[in-house]
């Protein structure tokens, strides 16, 4: 029975060899068993294999002429290679159908071809039906471990999508962006064949979010593609201001739809901050398509799979390839072609030591390894191990200029083409990968309506109806950087205040109800799930201030010097007299006299000398020696305690009335901390306080009001706020030391959409590090 899909291509080969004609003719007499006639077809002069391809699109006619050439060069000796093609363009069940009739009714050894995994699927049960392998060229993103179990005959002649995603989350992160947008159409069974989870867990493991899917229907279940593109897209600008997007897979029709919409909107070219990443199906035939679509991709970043075309193999094929198809405009392999060729060699090479049956050729295949045209040919559980080396292009104009290599090897490592030092991947400016916000759309910001300290945040105008104008320290730090950052005409944005608790405000960024938060906000690690955060602009850290209370007595006059001193100084004073009164008292008349005379004398003598003003004479000369290492002594002695109590009297005497926390929980004692702050929080949690015992205070001056009643016996503060604080009420207060082993993040902004073109600038800058920028969420 015909079928009206099918067309045969028949390539001859000369037989001279009267012995493999008798061969044959024997080999034709034998009896069959019973895959008899399946077995003729492997022995037979002619080999029938099958192809499924799209004959009407350009790859398909790529596909067509480069297996017709490999049928021609790569066929055993004395043996003709016939190429049925079947048009893969029809219903999935269509080709199936006419797949399996083809099989039967030409006896086919193989079918190869297939882009598109449904039909792949459909064909590989046919397969197992007729004992046919099948070499696909489609492979599913995710490799299920079924997949031999259920088609044991099937090949897969591509890889999985892992190694694709990967090189396109290398490129977000290389570029710094920070959120994407995926754009995918859905094919005739309403899936994207895994790929779409593969991109966000490639993306997850680098810290980017996708913003936004945009899925778009399969183009022939569409009326009006161009319409319904242009209303997406729209919708999408409208939506969100990333300008990264990923079209993950698309027909060629839906892609020339897209960018020409795209185009029109001004989401692509060149001159705009918008960047564009296209899969590998689509760069690949951007050779052959018309040179209109390749000006609507302008500034576009494509991933290509990388072969060599250098070899003696390739020019030979390369001339042949051109003679053949000298009408087209461009009429270079491309790497869809080469895959075909090398699926013929792959047969051809394993049927000639095959035996009468599907499952030798199958393991002949799946054994075999050699250099083809498409790169390393080897088969690692019935799928290429050879992981794919892709070269990143950009489209510029009508061509495409390649910018790198990637390869999955080097752990995703990029070997840059430019040989001058630019922005990976060789682009001479990185797209910001957002939209800046305009006067009809601001950039909205939230700031906290209540700080603690005014010295941070404090509404200036607060009654003034033509909007609210803020001052402190957190907003100049954010006008400071905009104005380093040249944004001061061109980035729009409003100030709007809310009541709400710090963590309240981190979660309007993060259900985009506000662009932005800026002021006395800190980062924490559970925070920051869900937001991104800039670079601290202060210290961190957890201060426990307390009252102070003063370290003076009438003994301070004693504090100089320690106990241990004190008593040595004594004992040596009381030694010398003995031997000054011992050595002068046989000779020296100022010595005797009645006992307590001699006593009083040497303990005047003694003391006397501590001031040298004694009047005594001394006569034995051994006396002079000890009294000149004592008066020595006495001058160390002097000049130190001087020193000490000048510096006793110098520095503030004061000392914390509380030295630790265990005292504040062994006592239950009450502490105070801002209100609407996480601290209370960690105080609960994490320093183990007594819920009962911590009172949140909603202003500063209540902190001087509930120390003075002794509503509260210390304050925990963050480390900003205690400068301020102890910077206001020196004279009453101190900061307990122990406390600062207790750090956070610092201040900082909370990002929804800022630009990662501010994270790159800022990293790069050498001023003072209070200019700090932002962290992209894009």
């Amino acid at each position: 029975m015909s079928n009206p899909f099918i067309t045969v291509c028949t390539v001859l080969r000369p037989l001279f060899s009267p012995v493999l004609v008798y061969f044959v003719f024997i080999l034709f007499l034998l009896p069959h068993g019973h895959h008899g006639a399946q077995a003729n077809s492997y022995k037979n002069k002619e080999i029938n294999i099958g192809v499924i391809v799209d004959v009407n699109s350009s790859i398909g006619k790529e596909e067509q002429t480069a297996m017709i050439i490999a049928a021609q060069n790569e066929a055993p000796k004395g043996r003709n290679v016939s190429l049925h093609f079947l048009d893969s363009s029809r219903d999935p069940q269509q080709v199936a159908s006419a797949a399996e009739n083809l099989m039967k009714e030409k006896k086919l050894i193989a079918i190869i071809g297939m882009h598109s995994w449904q039909k792949t699927a459909l064909v590989a049960d046919v397969g197992n039906r007729t004992q046919v392998p099948v070499l696909s060229f489609a492979s599913p993103a995710i490799t299920s471990p079924t997949i031999q179990l259920r088609w044991p005959l099937l090949i897969r002649m591509a890889n999985d999508g892992s190694a694709q995603v990967k090189c396109m989350a290398d490129i977000v992160r290389a570029c710094n962006w920070r959120r994407v947008i995926v754009i995918y159409e859905e094919d005739a069974y309403g899936g994207d064949s895994g790929m779409s989870a593969l991109l966000a867990e490639a993306l997850q493991n680098i810290g980017v979010e996708i913003e936004y899917r945009l899925v778009l229907p399969s183009v022939s279940y569409v009326s009006n593609a161009e319409g319904l593109v242009q209303k997406e897209l729209v919708k999408l600008e409208n939506e969100t201001l990333c300008r990264v997007f990923i079209v993950l897979q698309s027909s060629l029709t839906m892609v020339t739809n897209l960018f020409r919409e795209a185009k029109k909107l001004r989401l692509v070219g060149g001159e705009t901050e918008s960047a564009w990443i296209i899969p590998d199906s689509i760069t690949n035939m951007l050779d052959s398509v018309d040179k209109s679509i390749m000006s609507s991709m302008n500034g576009t970043i494509g991933i290509k799979t990388q072969y060599s075309n250098h070899n003696k193999e390739y020019v030979k094929f390369e001339k042949r390839y051109r003679a053949n198809r000298s009408e087209e405009e461009n009429s270079k392999p491309g790497i869809y072609a080469l895959r075909a060729y090398d699926s013929i060699k792959v047969i051809t090479r394993a049927i000639k030591c095959s035996s009468d049956d599907s499952s030798s050729l199958l393991k002949n295949i799946l054994s075999d390894s050699f250099s083809g045209l498409s790169g390393e040919i080897r088969f690692e559980g019935k799928m290429l191990s050879q992981n794919p080396k892709f070269k990143i292009v950009k489209v510029d104009g009508e061509k495409s200029n390649e910018l790198g290599i990637w390869t999955p090897d080097n752990n995703g490592g990029v070997k840059n083409k430019n040989t001058k030092e630019k922005a990976w991947p060789g682009l001479d400016k990185v797209p910001k990968g957002w939209a800046m916000p305009s006067k009809a759309k601001p950039m909205r910001i939230v700031v906290p309506a209540h700080a603690m300290f005014k010295e941070f945040v404090v509404d200036m105008n607060r009654n003034n109806s033509n909007g609210e104008i803020f001052g402190g320290f957190s907003i100049e730090i954010f006008h400071k950087v905009i104005e380093q950052l040249n944004y001061t005409d061109t980035l729009q944005y409003i100030f709007e205040s809310n009541s709400g608790s710090y963590d309240d405000l981190v979660e309007l960024v993060h259900n985009k109800t506000f662009d932005a938060a800026v002021g006395d906000i800190t980062i924490l690690s559970n925070r920051s799930k869900n937001v991104e955060f800039t670079q601290p602009y202060t210290e961190s850290g957890l201060t426990m201030v307390v009252p102070a209370k003063s370290k003076e007595s009438p003994w301070m006059f004693m504090k100089p010097f320690t106990r241990g001193v004190w008593l040595v100084v004594a004992f040596i004073l009381i030694y010398t007299m003995f031997i000054v009164w011992f050595l002068e008292h046989p000779s020296n008349p100022e010595f005797k006299g009645s006992l307590k005379d001699q006593i009083a004398t040497a303990m005047w003598f003694a003391f006397c000398s501590l001031f040298f003003a004694h009047r005594e004479r001394i006569d034995n000369h051994l006396t002079r020696v000890v009294i000149a290492v004592w008066l020595f002594l006495v001058f160390v002695l002097t000049a130190s305690y001087t020193a000490n109590l000048s510096s006793m009297l110098t520095i503030q005497s004061i000392e914390p009335s509380v030295t630790s926390m265990e005292l504040l929980k062994r006592n239950n004692l009450t502490v105070g901390c801002d209100k609407g702050t996480f601290v209370g929080n960690y105080l609960k949690e994490v320093l183990n306080f007594s819920s009962t015992n911590i009172k949140e205070i909603d202003r500063e001056e209540k902190y001087i009001k509930e120390f003075e009643s002794k509503g509260i016996s210390a304050a925990f503060l963050e480390a900003p706020y205690a400068k301020v604080f102890l910077h206001k009420y020196c004279k009453g207060y101190i900061a307990d030391s122990h406390t600062a082993t207790y750090r956070f993040g610092g201040f900082g902004f909370v990002s929804n959409i800022f630009l990662n073109y501010i994270y790159i600038y800022t990293h790069t800058y050498t001023r003072p590090p209070i200019y700090v920028g932002f962290v992209s969420n894009h």
